[in-house]
């Protein structure tokens, strides 16, 4: 069976773009950690061999989203109202991943103490990327 880490990987890509992004690994377990200002936006862990992204989102957004797309569903082991989890599917283009994100990210930075943020949350917008996919 392969394991589909598009997801995955399209995230952490996105992610290491970011100002101020840090990548950390949890001490247990296989869970993949991504602050900004020591605050988490992103994890990244398999749940029974299916490699997922944990994004923290606004909760009407988050509803939203899980409505409209089959692989995203509640935030695994997170509050299931403020987080979604990102599987590989059909419904998940790049584009969104990116999107979910950058998302996440600015909802963190805009929780962050204002001369603690690489950015200012509400003119930040994403660089290009190197492969010239956004």
């Amino acid at each position: 069976m392969q394991i589909d880490k598009a997801v995955q990987d399209r995230a952490a890509a996105r992610a290491a773009e970011l100002p101020g992004s840090e990548h950390t690994h949890q001490f247990t377990g296989d869970w993949e950690v991504w602050k900004v200002g020591g605050k988490v936006f992103m994890l990244q862990t398999s749940m029974p061999g299916e490699p997922v992204v944990i994004l923290k989102a606004d909760p009407s957004d988050a509803e939203a989203l899980r409505a409209a797309h089959a692989s995203i569903s509640p935030g695994y082991h997170m509050n299931k109202k403020h987080w979604i989890t990102v599987r590989a599917g059909a419904d998940v283009e790049p584009a969104l991943v990116d999107n979910l994100l950058t998302e996440s990210y600015l909802l963190v930075v805009a929780g962050l103490p204002k001369q603690s943020r690489p950015v200012d949350p509400a003119s930040f917008r994403v660089p290009p990327s190197a492969d010239g996919s956004r």
